[in-house]
């Protein structure tokens, strides 16, 4: 049943992400967290979102922006690899409690970079890559904050999802081959994780015919909603668990 559960999940999570670029890994990681505990939610969700991104640039391939992809991810990988070393001698409650914390932050980091219309470069894009880096190698999921940057940019529709799924396949392909080679990554993960970025790819397919036409100030609203249930949700149970 929380296989099946999953597989569900994924499918939204999946049509969701494709949709806006982001909203996959809130959706899919209180999920996973509660079926195999935030140490290992973390790698399955890294090898998940690298089909998942996959997915995403195939559909809009033509639409890429190389040349930020490549000044994106030349900063954000090496970072994502120090945050993913970090991230497997973190204590699990403590590692479960700032990823609900950090996915409250999100919903106002997002509002105010948004009110402020400002727009950032090439060279300000590669400071963001390594910050966003980080934070994706420990966290394991920012891309509701990774979004205002991306846009500013000028990004829009799939531009902006293919463009952002490029760099991010990046960061979680380094993820990955950082939790293999620190033993975090056993074969029944990865299996795991692939078999729930299957799902995600789906969705992202799925999502494909109706980018342009979608309302994405409502779905801003429930995505919000998402991040701030979803956070809540994790911080309850790091809590609960240490009591």
């Amino acid at each position: 049943m929380l296989w099946a559960l999953i597989v569900v999940l994924g499918i939204i999570a999946g049509t969701l992400g494709g949709v806006v670029g982001f909203g996959s890994s809130v959706i899919m990681l209180p999920a996973l967290v509660a079926l195999f505990g935030p140490k290992e939610a973390v790698p399955i969700m890294a090898l998940a979102s690298i089909l998942a991104n996959v997915s995403r640039v195939g559909v809009w391939w033509r639409d890429v922006d190389w040349r930020l992809t490549a000044v994106y991810c030349a900063t954000a990988v090496p970072a994502a690899a120090l945050g993913a070393r970090l991230l497997v001698s973190l204590n699990a409650h403590l590692l479960e409690a700032t990823l609900g914390v950090f996915l409250i932050v999100m919903i106002p980091a997002r509002r105010w970079f948004t009110k402020r219309g400002w727009t950032i470069g090439l060279g300000g894009m590669a400071v963001v890559g390594a910050g966003i880096g980080f934070l994706t190698g420990l966290l394991a999921t920012t891309g509701p904050i990774n979004t205002p940057f991306f846009l500013a940019y000028g990004l829009v529709k799939g531009a902006f999802i293919a463009t952002e799924a490029a760099g991010s396949f990046a960061v979680s392909l380094t993820k990955a081959a950082v939790f293999r080679n620190f033993g975090a990554l056993p074969l029944e993960t990865i299996f795991r994780g692939f078999a729930v970025g299957a799902t995600l790819m789906l969705g992202s397919w799925l999502a494909k015919h109706i980018v342009l036409r979608f309302d994405a100030a409502q779905f801003r609203i429930v995505m919000e909603a998402m991040l701030l249930i979803s956070g809540i949700l994790l911080v309850w149970g790091a809590l609960t668990t240490v009591q």
